[in-house]
């Protein structure tokens, strides 16, 4: 009696695209769940970006009867970079992780997050300030 099954062939994963083997090279295509995860936590930081911006656009269009015009100013830059620095925060983040996962490496710590906090304690205080002064 002949044997008439297959070694089973190693079959190669599809590949993702030039684009997805520079950024994420080497290691293993993680559980999508995870993958999905990290995205999502983008987008939310991504959210929050969004919101520093209209934050700042907001304290430039809307309170100039409340502050002075140099605080009014500083502070609607600060939110304005703030959230610049937090959405190419967000993306450097997501790579990192990403690329955590894939090498089954410990995940990066959000650096950014101590920044975001002390700056808008910051921002917070600076307005707390003008309320209570006027």
């Amino acid at each position: 009696m002949i044997n008439s099954e297959q070694p089973p062939r190693p079959t190669v994963p599809p590949s993702r695209g030039r684009m997805a083997e520079r950024l994420l090279p080497g290691g293993e295509e993680p559980d999508p769940r995870f993958t999905l995860a990290n995205e999502r936590t983008f987008l939310a930081w991504i959210r929050t970006s969004l919101a520093l911006l209209a934050g700042g656009i907001a304290i430039e269009a809307f309170t100039s009867g409340l502050f002075i015009e140099p605080v009014r100013k500083g502070l609607a830059v600060l939110l304005l970079l703030l959230g610049m620095m937090l959405s190419g925060g967000a993306a450097m983040r997501w790579l990192r992780v990403e690329r955590s996962m894939r090498n089954k490496a410990p995940l990066p710590l959000p650096l950014f997050v101590p920044l975001l906090a002390g700056a808008g304690a910051l921002a917070a205080a600076v307005v707390l300030v003008f309320i209570l002064w006027r």
